[in-house]
């Protein structure tokens, strides 16, 4: 079966979510520190993202992607355009690099690039957010490279591992971008 690239560069492509994609995300579900960064509390089973697949598909208002390496097809992340809104011309999103040794290696940068400029030039979003923990600093700076600035803070949002957890809110203007 030929893979269909929707968004690619040299190294990264982006592909829809397909029901045999299953194991992704078992695998990132399962791993403490992939839950921890994405505040994952829930123990999802196989059945449960099966169907979570199913929804997103059927879902117009969302965009689900993996993240791909064009040397090898290796699935090394995820993300999902969520809660387009086309009359305000806002959205969305969600990233993560599930496969830890791809992690710092500039992988996720690219992603975020070619969904950026997929948001802003294809979609025609003016505006588009994402919220992040903050503990996540490796995140944070990646998001602020790219000219995304903290719009609000929810204190305590997320309870994981004894502890509560601030969840930034940051946003990203299309004439703010950073290419």
């Amino acid at each position: 079966m030929e893979i269909i690239k929707y968004l690619e560069n040299d190294r990264v492509y982006l592909r829809r979510v397909e029901q045999g994609d299953v194991d992704h995300y078992l695998a990132a579900v399962s791993n403490p520190n992939i839950r921890r960064l994405t505040g994952t509390t829930d123990f999802l089973t196989r059945e449960m993202l099966e169907n979570a697949i199913n929804k997103w598909n059927e879902n117009d208002s969302r965009i689900d992607l993996l993240i791909c390496l064009q040397e090898n097809d290796q699935v090394i992340g995820d993300l999902a355009i969520v809660d387009i809104e086309h009359r305000e011309r806002k959205g969305s999103f969600r990233i993560a690099i599930t496969d830890e040794q791809y992690t710092s290696k500039g992988y996720g940068t690219e992603a975020l690039r070619l969904i950026i400029d997929y948001m802003f030039n294809t979609l025609n979003l003016r505006r588009i957010s994402i919220n992040v923990y903050a503990f996540n600093a490796r995140a944070i700076a990646a998001y602020e490279k790219l000219g995304f600035k903290l719009e609000g803070t929810l204190r305590d949002d997320l309870f994981f591992d004894g502890q509560y957890h601030d969840n930034h809110l940051l946003g990203l203007m299309k004439d703010e971008y950073v290419k």
